[in-house]
Parts: structure tokens; sequence; C-alpha cells
């Protein structure tokens, strides 16, 4: 399987700076003024760009307040406190304090269009410290 990674923002120039900021991430392939590929992720991120109101599923508008989906992304640093501080200059927001786990530790983000990340700091054995 080849996992792709589409995610829908109304600004398409301003996600595309904030993710490259914030994650170090690179534009590869443009797809005219609605799409842009960003590479050095293990799978790559397409940005959308869709309007708020564009029927998204299920007539359904597209809404970039701060929402709740079963799905979000997880970015795996080295070391959490400088990512974070690279997060956020670049725009996006901290939702929790900084959480430590046996696994490793972790902070909640948001973008500025109401999508979840996590960033991640493994230690030890990362999630095999919990894994049965």
């Amino acid at each position: 399987m080849h996992l792709l990674i589409n995610i829908d923002v109304p600004d398409l120039p301003a996600a595309e700076a904030l993710y490259t900021q914030a994650f170090g991430l690179s534009a590869g392939r443009r797809f005219g003024d609605g799409g842009v590929e960003l590479l050095g992720a293990q799978a790559p991120i397409y940005l959308l760009q869709n309007a708020a109101g564009s029927i998204a599923a299920a007539d359904m508008p597209r809404d970039y307040t701060r929402h709740w989906t079963p799905v979000h992304l997880d970015v795996v640093v080295d070391s959490l406190e400088p990512a974070l501080d690279r997060a956020l200059r670049a725009g996006l927001m901290q939702e929790t304090d900084i959480r430590d786990a046996n696994w490793g530790r972790i902070v909640r983000l948001a973008d500025p269009w109401g999508h979840g990340w996590c960033l991640l700091q493994f230690v030890n054995r990362g999630y095999d410290e919990i894994a049965t």
C-alpha cells in the first residue's frame, strides 16, 4: 500500500508556508493553483485549496474553524521543545501542555484551518514501551 495524505486548506500559499516552516518540508510538484505536494515526510502531503463553504462530503460544507475529527497527524521529532517553538513561530497553536508518558512526550497543536496535529518525542523504545 502507498499512503498519500491530503489536507484541504482555504489558502494554499499560507498553508505551504506554514507547513514547510513548521515541519521542515519542501514543495514538490504543483498542480496549477489548486494544489501542492510537500515532501520530506514518510508519505507525501498534498495541500488542496478548497474554499470554506464548498461541499466536502455528504452535502456538508467545509468549515475551517477548529474541529474534531478522528484523524489527525503526528509528527515525530528528535527534540520536542525546539520543534514546538518552530511550529508556534510558523503559526500553529498549542492546545495542551507537554505531557510525559512512558513511551515519550507529546504536545497537541492546531493549525489555522482547524486541523489537529501532535508533536511526539519518543524515548527508549517509543510505542514499543506500551505495545502488547
